[in-house]
C-alpha cells in the first residue's frame, strides 16, 4: 500500500506544468523579451539581474541563462523574462534555443524567481512606500543620500505609474522614480530600457515632455540612468 502512495506522488512531482512561451523583440537591440502565459514573478515584484552571483539563491532560471556565455542580463517581471545579451551572436542565432529552454525549465518549474534581497527588490506599483533612499543608493551610480523627500514625489511617481509604466513594460523594462531636487526628476531604467539607444529619444521626447506638461514650473529636466 505504501509503494502505491510512493508511486503516486512520485508521478505527480514530475507531471510537467503547461507553458507556451514566445520571443518578442524590443526596441534595444541587445534585449529579447520573452513571455509566458502565466506568472513567473509573485506579489507585483520584478528584478533584475546582472550576474550570475546576483542570481544566487534568488532565481534559479536566471541562474541557468547566466551560463549562456552571450547574456549580460536577466530581467523577470510578471509573466515576462528580459535577456540582454552581448554582441557576440545575433538573435537570429539564439532566440529559438534560448525560447526552448527557457520554455522546458518553467514546465518544470513553478516560479522563475523564489527570493529577492533588498538589495534587487523593486515594487512595480511604485508602492515600497516608495522612499527608502539609502536601498536605492547602493544599486545607483548617483549619491541619493542627501536627497530628500519632498511634496511632489507621490504626484510624480502617479504620472509614471499611470502613463509611463504600461509603455515601458510592453517594451520589456522598468522605470523606477528615485528622487525630485531642483526641477529634475531623477529615474532608473531596467531591463530592455538599460543601456537602449532609443532610451534617450524616449526619456526626453515623452516622459520629460509629459512631466513638464503636467507639472509646469516644477519639472524642467528628467535624468535617467542605468543599473
Amino acid at each position: 500500500m505504501r509503494r502505491d502512495v510512493t508511486e503516486i506522488r512520485t508521478m505527480e512531482t514530475t507531471k510537467k506544468i503547461p507553458t507556451s512561451l514566445y520571443a518578442e523583440m524590443t526596441p534595444n537591440p541587445a534585449a529579447m523579451k520573452f513571455v509566458a502565459d502565466r506568472a513567473l514573478i509573485t506579489g507585483g515584484l520584478q528584478v533584475e539581474y546582472r550576474s550570475k552571483s546576483e542570481a544566487m539563491g534568488s532565481s534559479a532560471l536566471a541562474e541557468e541563462l547566466f551560463n549562456f556565455p552571450f547574456v549580460t542580463s536577466v530581467f523577470i517581471s510578471g509573466n515576462y523574462v528580459t535577456v540582454l545579451k552581448d554582441e557576440s551572436l545575433g538573435w537570429e542565432m539564439i532566440v529559438q534555443q534560448l525560447r526552448e529552454y527557457i520554455r522546458e525549465w518553467l514546465m518544470e518549474n513553478e516560479v522563475a524567481v523564489s527570493a529577492i534581497p533588498a538589495d534587487l527588490v523593486n515594487r512595480t506599483r511604485e508602492a515600497a512606500e516608495g522612499n527608502d533612499i539609502s536601498a536605492k543608493a547602493n544599486a545607483s551610480s548617483i549619491d541619493y543620500t542627501n536627497f530628500e523627500a519632498t511634496e511632489y514625489d507621490d504626484e510624480i511617481r502617479f504620472l509614471l505609474h499611470e502613463y509611463v509604466r504600461p509603455a515601458v513594460e510592453s517594451d520589456g523594462g522598468a522605470i523606477d522614480f528615485m528622487a525630485y531636487r531642483d526641477k529634475k526628476v531623477y529615474v532608473q531604467l531596467k531591463g530592455s530600457c538599460s543601456g537602449c539607444p532609443s532610451s534617450t529619444a524616449t526619456l526626453k521626447g515623452g516622459i520629460e515632455n509629459l512631466l513638464k506638461a503636467k507639472m509646469p514650473d516644477i519639472v524642467e529636466e528628467v535624468v535617467a540612468e542605468s543599473v
